[in-house]
């Protein structure tokens, strides 16, 4: 920041007299109607209706404390004599507060703790650089030449970087994609996850008692979470769920399943394995809008362990507040907006709609309306509510009032499904560049890993050491269908990275900048 000096001239006696300095006027106070700043008066006005039940209750407190301080030994025996003579309604009184009590511990809703979690990093031999990327679809012989300059546009404007990885059997020259291939790639995935998670956890696999696999694009017979069970030697009675064909959300639905599972059974953990599969799902045709997901997507996969037992409360790295799903698939451009079919060749590809942009503002537009009552401040619900008053009955072309989500989450996990995503999301929340750096970073080294992203994002945050114990994090992601969908959750702790955190050996080279 700048400083300007300010210099004060001297007036000099005629003949080479002694000079005078001449005192500047005293400056006067700002005028405070045009120099208080709106974000200073939102963060008093926040602070206010933030504590005004303690405000108002305050008054209360010191009234009841005073007549409390004014009873004498007589006021004493008087009132236990009152009670002697309404034994009976006291003591039906004393029941009624002991059964509501136990019946209110016994159906609350249990918490949920995110014991740890652990994101998979492929070996260095499946980096893919644009040039290799180029290389190999060129040599592939099935694209025109339409294609390929589509395919190198679309790379060098994604917001990737030159180290994120591809499956082993698309590193073949010519590639190989096979049922064999695929259950392969799974398995490297799910395993390298999971193998790290119970490493930093040492937990005994047989102690799961749920298990939610999500991938939307790959589900084999036997599936995926049977092939955990299988690998793993899982007990009998766990309960197994696979969610396929639910896009890049289903992350967030798989913990809210796995969570509802945690009501239900007691004193027992749940795992939560997110991934997707590349290696039969390339596309090697030509219609450009099928061409996009083979720029974006890339090899990733996440674990998690949640758990709703009270001791694992201090060693738990976070708690979940709240999830809130929003589906559009009522809608018919809505539900055809991300659709998987066959292009005039036969070949079978992943189509993104030019809708999809505005399809997301409007699920995501539904779903912080839901989101805002369960985090916002009290201060920013009132103004929203006045805003909305205000344009119903004033003026309907008044612009909204967007409420101020900085002031209910610390930290922001965006589902890095593409560099437009990210923009969008940081304009329509005023967010900072801070707060969307994850999101940007992980697109960046690890490309779109669809539902496992917003963790890759969580353990930068973790691994750059801006997590303090309280803070608040919302992760959310797009789908097909079309979903959006929120997890809000508190740090329990002040959360160090774990051995196994993929951003451990390069953060110190991030954030990067990103050309346009």
């Amino acid at each position: 920041m700048s400083t300007a000096s300010h210099h004060h001239p001297t007036a000099a006696a005629a003949g080479g007299g002694a000079a005078v300095e001449v005192q500047p006027p005293p400056r006067p106070l700002p005028n405070f109607l045009t120099s208080v700043k709106l974000k200073h008066v939102k963060l008093g006005y926040h602070y206010t209706m933030s504590h005004l039940l303690t405000l108002c209750l305050l008054p209360l407190i010191a009234i009841a404390a005073l007549h409390l301080s004014r009873l004498n030994v007589h006021d004493v025996e008087k009132l236990y004599s009152e009670i002697e003579s309404n034994l009976i309604a006291v003591m039906a009184l004393s029941g009624a507060v002991v059964i509501g009590t136990t019946a209110y511990l016994m159906t609350r809703p249990r918490p949920v703790y995110l014991v740890d979690y652990s994101c998979y990093r492929p070996p260095d031999n499946l980096i893919v650089k644009f040039d290799v990327f180029m290389e190999r679809s060129r040599l592939h012989g099935g694209f025109n030449e339409s294609a390929l300059e589509f395919q190198k546009k679309i790379l060098e404007r994604s917001g990737l970087g030159e180290e994120t990885y591809l499956p082993e059997a698309l590193h073949s020259i010519p590639p190989r994609p096979s049922m064999a291939a695929a259950r392969k790639e799974a398995e490297v995935v799910m395993f390298g996850a999971l193998e790290n998670l119970f490493k930093s956890t040492k937990i005994n696999p047989k102690n799961i008692g749920v298990l939610v696999v999500n991938c939307s694009l790959f589900n084999p017979t036997p599936s995926l979470s049977s092939m955990i069970v299988n690998k793993y030697k899982l007990r009998g009675n766990i309960k197994t769920f696979n969610l396929g064909g639910m896009g890049c959300s289903a992350g967030v639905i798989a913990v809210d399943l796995a969570k509802d599972m945690l009501q239900v059974h007691r004193n027992t953990y749940a795992v939560v394995v997110s991934m997707e599969n590349i290696t039969q799902n390339w596309y090697f045709g030509n219609k450009k809008s099928m061409l996009i997901p083979n720029c974006l997507f890339r090899v990733g996969g996440a674990a998690v362990l949640l758990s709703n037992r009270t001791m694992d409360k201090h060693r738990a790295k976070y708690k979940l507040l709240h999830i809130v799903r929003t589906h559009c698939g009522a809608d018919d451009i809505a539900f055809n907006c991300v659709y998987q079919e066959q292009d005039e060749s036969g070949k079978v590809g992943v189509s993104l709609s030019k809708d999809l942009m505005a399809i997301a503002g409007g699920a995501l537009k539904a779903n912080i309306t839901t989101l805002g009552p369960f985090v916002l401040p009290i201060s920013e619900q009132v103004l929203f509510f006045a805003s909305l008053i205000a344009r119903r009955i004033m003026d309907s072309k008044m612009k909204p009032y967007i409420p101020d989500f900085k002031l209910a989450f610390d930290h922001f996990c965006i589902h890095a499904g593409g560099r437009a995503v990210i923009d969008e999301l940081e304009k329509n929340l005023q967010l900072s560049d801070e707060h969307v750096e994850p999101s940007r970073m992980t697109l960046y080294r690890f490309g779109n890993t669809s539902s496992s992203s917003i963790w890759y994002e969580l353990a930068y945050t973790e691994a750059k050491g801006r997590m303090k114990k309280g803070n608040h994090v919302w992760q959310i992601a797009f789908g097909s269908g079309f979903k959006c969908n929120s997890a809000v959750w508190e740090a329990v702790r002040t959360v160090n990275p774990s051995e196994s955190n993929p951003w451990t050996d390069c953060i110190h080279k991030f954030p990067v900048e990103i050309s346009v």
